[in-house]
């Protein structure tokens, strides 16, 4: 696309800072596990991804971005079309400083930013005029707005266990009880170990397992009410009012933020 490799591996011996690339890919697309010599910012500007790493899961819905740091074994995974674009940063070069995969605002601004670059050669000139554009998106991309579209995974068999079909049965409300009897440990145990395993209790994370659900939903245009029908809220009041309290909007003021900043 723009005339440029769609190989990820044509940007990570690159001189340049900076490497952008395009590429679209059909729905539930899959990438499997790799990693990169490069940090990676992958932005899709339609479409949302699923990117799975050590440490859990990440949605990254329409106009976020999700940060790979360099030398992360990670998956991904495409919820509709998408269009992505990917920003290859060298290790020295880092723009985010976080060392874990997050998911990022994307400003209007850092939207063209993005635009632009994943259209430049390879080899731009780094002191001619798309120099001066990687400089902008540097000094763009530093400030960025981390979003909590993270679902941390435990490593303990029977935790993961729970954990795994909570993701695939979203609106279960299975209790700790019924899961004592289900993984051969006490209520006692499971208790303890979800804080240890994920930093959050069974109920925060069952939420959180909700929320992403309902992201992936809404990023491939689903209505609140039959959402909040499936995740099993008892209205799209309720389920608005969650998804207010984690995301700080409603469902639908959160697809428009990005496009009113």
């Amino acid at each position: 696309m723009f005339g440029k490799s769609e190989n990820r591996d044509d940007y990570q011996l690159i001189q340049q800072r900076v490497g952008g690339m395009a590429r679209d890919l059909p729905d539930r697309f899959f990438i499997d596990y790799h990693e990169h010599r490069r940090g990676q910012l992958i932005y899709a500007s339609a479409g949302s991804i699923l990117v799975t790493a050590e440490g859990g899961s990440w949605v990254v819905p329409p106009l976020r971005a999700v940060w790979v740091p360099p030398r992360v074994r990670h998956c991904m995974q495409a919820i509709g079309r998408i269009e992505m674009r990917t920003l290859y940063f060298d290790p020295e070069h880092t723009p985010l400083a976080s060392t874990a995969c997050c998911v990022v605002s994307i400003s209007p601004l850092l939207r063209e930013l993005i635009a632009s670059v994943v259209k430049m050669p390879v080899d731009y000139d780094e002191h001619g005029r798309d120099g001066l554009v990687v400089e902008l998106l540097f000094q763009e991309i530093k400030p960025l707005q981390i979003e909590p579209l993270h679902l941390p995974m435990p490593n303990d068999a029977r935790i993961a266990r729970i954990c795994r079909w909570i993701v695939a049965n979203p609106a279960e409300e299975t209790s700790v009880t019924s899961w004592s009897k289900v993984v051969g440990a006490s209520e006692r145990t499971i208790i303890r170990l979800f804080p240890e395993e994920t930093g959050m209790t069974f109920t925060r994370w069952r939420q959180q397992a909700r929320l992403l659900a309902a992201v992936q939903m809404l990023a491939n245009d689903r209505p609140v009410t039959e959402i909040a029908t499936e995740l099993g809220y008892d209205s799209p009041s309720a389920f608005s009012a969650m998804f207010r309290k984690a995301l700080g909007s409603s469902p639908t003021e959160y697809f428009r933020r990005t496009d009113a900043d």
